[in-house]
């Protein structure tokens, strides 16, 4: 592992870092903040999960998060969105799909399945560097993200019960089966079978008898993209109906960008630490 940069900030550090990725094979960026109650011990960690364009910077740089976690004694963990610099015609020839959108899944169509591997490099490498290599306690893990990090935070708890103990989202693709960005998405990456689509689907996998840790949303009502792209409702009803504990909260003239995320994040923090030392 490479530091590519530390910084001092709220009494912890901020750093950003690189590694040889055996998943994705080729080199990855991270960011974690590690809080000063580190100083004394392990910690219990929350990973961020960015939406599209993002990379493991934009969180640490614009959500104003570390005072939270400084607070709360949580080490952030903000890993990039996709794999970088693969040579894939066309990685970078849309903003929604390819370079900075992996949809934390592991795609199984050419020419994306070789890298795109993102639900296995969250779930099981990174979490292992983090482990090995900061004063973490992996055992208590929490999972947030927004827009599409937050359908990512949402179906990798679903599809790995047991791995995180807390989890949260802010304006998250909620049912991407049933949307542009899902279905650009998981038609590249997935290829035409929509049973394949389901199981990666927060929606549709609550529908199935999935279940998680009581789960916290936040959804500004002045989103451009609440219509059409994130249909959080419908992830509501499927929580009531299958008993998913669900605090769903809508919030007037708030968009989606990070203004309201860092709105928020202060709530999202305390929820995950509430959880994680439980």
């Amino acid at each position: 592992m490479e530091r590519v940069s530390e910084h001092a900030c709220f009494g912890g550090t901020q750093g950003f870092y690189r590694h040889d990725s055996e998943v994705i094979g080729l080199p990855m960026k991270f960011g974690v903040y590690v809080p000063p109650q580190a100083a004394q011990g392990p910690v219990p960690v929350l990973v961020y999960l960015a939406g599209l364009t993002c990379t493991e910077e934009t969180f640490a740089i614009k959500a104003h998060a570390q005072e939270h976690a400084a607070r709360h004694g949580l080490m952030l963990v903000t890993p990039d969105t996709s794999p970088r610099g693969t040579g894939v015609a066309g990685a970078d020839a849309a903003w929604d799909f390819g370079d900075g959108a992996g949809f934390y899944l592991d795609a199984i169509q050419a020419p994306w399945a070789q890298r795109w591997r993102m639900a296995t490099y969250v779930t099981l490498e990174l979490q292992s560097i983090v482990a090995r290599e900061f004063p973490a306690d992996t055992a208590r893990t929490g999972l947030f993200g927004h827009s599409m990090g937050g359908h990512g935070a949402l179906t990798l708890a679903l599809r790995n019960p047991g791995l995180y103990r807390s989890v949260s989202a802010i304006a998250p693709i909620a049912a991407p089966s049933q949307c542009p960005w899902g279905h650009k998405a998981f038609g590249g990456y997935l290829g035409d079978d929509r049973a394949a689509w389901a199981a990666h689907d927060a929606t549709e996998l609550v529908k199935s008898g999935a279940k998680a840790p009581p789960l916290l949303v936040d959804q500004g009502l002045a989103d451009k993209f609440l219509a059409e792209q994130l249909h959080p409702h419908l992830f509501e009803e499927a929580c009531r109906a299958a008993g998913q504990p669900l605090t769903l909260r809508r919030h007037e003239g708030y968009d989606h960008g990070y203004y309201f995320i860092q709105t928020v994040v202060g709530d999202h923090v305390a929820h995950h630490a509430k959880q994680l030392s439980a």
